[in-house]
C-alpha cells in the first residue's frame, strides 16, 4: 500500500508532514510501494487516481480537480478532514472528524525550538513568488518558510508565541501543539474553501485576516489568477524601476504584519474538542490497522514449507 500527498517542484509543509507522521502512527512495512492500494494521508488530495483501491485518513477536498465518483467500489473512507468535504463528495457528515495532521499530537516531537517569538508561514506558494522572508524581518518577525524540513518547523511552532499563517497547516499543526495562531485569508481564492472545511470539523469560527502582496509579482498574481512564474514576468516585475515599488509594497505588507502581531487576537480550539476528535482519528486509524492485520495472509512456518515443497517434488 501507497502512501499519497501532494508533491510538487517545490516541498511543501502541509504535504511534507506526511513523510513524519505515518512512521509513527503504523506498524513498520505496511507501507510500501505496492501503487494497487492508496493510503491517502493529509491534505487536499481526494480526486480521480483511476482503478486502485483508496483508503482515505483524513484527507480533504480542495476543489483543484472534479469530484471523484466515490460510488466506484474503489473507495474507502476511513476519515474526512470536514464536512464541507463531505458535503461536496455526497458522503455521511459522520465521516468529517478532522485533518489527519491532528495526529502529530500521537507522534514523538522535537523540542520547542526557543526564541521564535512570533511567526509567519505564508502558503508555499506565497513564498515562491512573494518576498515574505524580508518582510517579516523589516516586521520583527520570524519567517516560518513551508518549504523547510518539516521537523523543524514543528519544533519552531512548538516555540513560537503565536503563528500568523496564510498556510492552512501552519495553523492545523500550532492548533493541534496548542500553539495560539491567527488566519490569514490566502492571496489565491482557490485556497479559501479548505481553511472553512477544516475550522467546521473543530467547530471554529473563522474571521481570517488580510496581508497585502509582498511585490509586484504578488500582486500581479493576485489581481489576474495567472502565476506569473516565467522567466519574462519576474524580469519584468522584480528588477529596475520595479525594485522601488517592491520596496514600497514590502514596507506595507511588513506594517501590516506587525499590525496583526499587536492588535488581532489569536485563536485556539476548545481543549476538549480537539482532544475528542484527536481520540476519534486514532480510533479509525487503529480498526484500519487492525482490520488489515486481520484480513493479512499469515506466514506458513519454515517447516510446514519445507514439507509442503518435499511432497510437490
Amino acid at each position: 500500500m501507497k502512501l499519497v500527498y501532494f508533491r510538487g517542484e517545490r516541498p511543501n509543509f502541509g504535504d511534507e508532514i506526511n513523510r513524519i507522521l505515518w512512521q509513527h502512527l503504523v506498524p513498520d512495512e505496511f507501507l510500501d510501494d505496492d501503487e494497487s492500494e492508496l493510503f491517502l494521508g493529509a491534505g487536499s488530495i481526494i480526486r480521480d487516481r483511476g482503478p486502485a483501491m483508496k483508503h482515505v485518513m483524513g484527507s480533504g477536498y480542495g476543489g483543484y480537480a472534479a469530484v471523484p465518483d466515490m460510488a466506484d467500489g474503489t473507495w474507502n473512507v476511513v476519515w474526512l478532514r470536514g464536512p464541507l468535504t463531505a458535503a461536496r463528495l455526497g458522503l455521511d457528515p459522520s465521516l468529517a472528524i478532522a485533518d489527519a495532521a491532528i495526529l502529530l499530537r500521537e507522534t514523538p516531537l522535537p523540542p520547542p525550538e526557543a526564541g521564535t517569538g512570533i511567526a509567519f508561514m505564508p502558503h508555499f506558494e506565497s513564498a515562491t513568488r512573494g518576498d515574505w522572508a524580508r518582510v517579516c524581518s523589516l516586521a520583527g518577525i520570524t519567517f516560518l518558510d513551508p518549504r523547510d524540513d518539516p521537523g523543524h518547523l514543528v519544533a519552531r511552532i512548538r516555540g513560537a508565541k503565536i503563528v500568523i499563517a496564510e498556510a492552512m497547516h501552519g495553523a492545523i499543526i500550532a492548533d493541534a501543539l496548542r500553539t495560539p495562531w491567527i488566519p490569514v485569508l490566502p492571496l489565491h481564492p482557490v485556497h479559501r474553501m479548505k481553511w472553512n472545511d477544516w475550522a467546521a470539523s473543530l467547530g471554529l469560527d473563522l474571521s481570517p485576516s488580510r496581508l497585502p502582496p509582498s511585490n509586484l509579482l504578488e500582486a500581479y498574481t493576485t489581481a489576474t489568477g495567472l502565476d506569473g512564474k516565467g522567466a519574462r514576468s519576474r524580469a519584468l516585475l522584480g528588477s529596475g524601476p520595479a525594485g522601488i515599488a517592491n520596496a514600497g509594497l514590502r514596507r506595507i505588507a511588513a506594517a501590516r504584519l506587525r499590525h496583526l502581531a499587536e492588535r488581532v487576537e489569536p485563536q485556539l480550539s476548545a481543549d476538549a474538542r480537539i482532544e475528542t476528535a484527536t481520540e476519534r482519528c486514532r480510533a479509525a486509524l487503529d480498526r484500519f490497522v487492525a482490520g488489515r492485520r486481520a484480513t493479512a495472509p499469515r506466514p506458513v512456518a519454515a517447516t510446514a514449507l519445507r514439507a509442503r515443497r518435499a511432497e510437490a517434488s
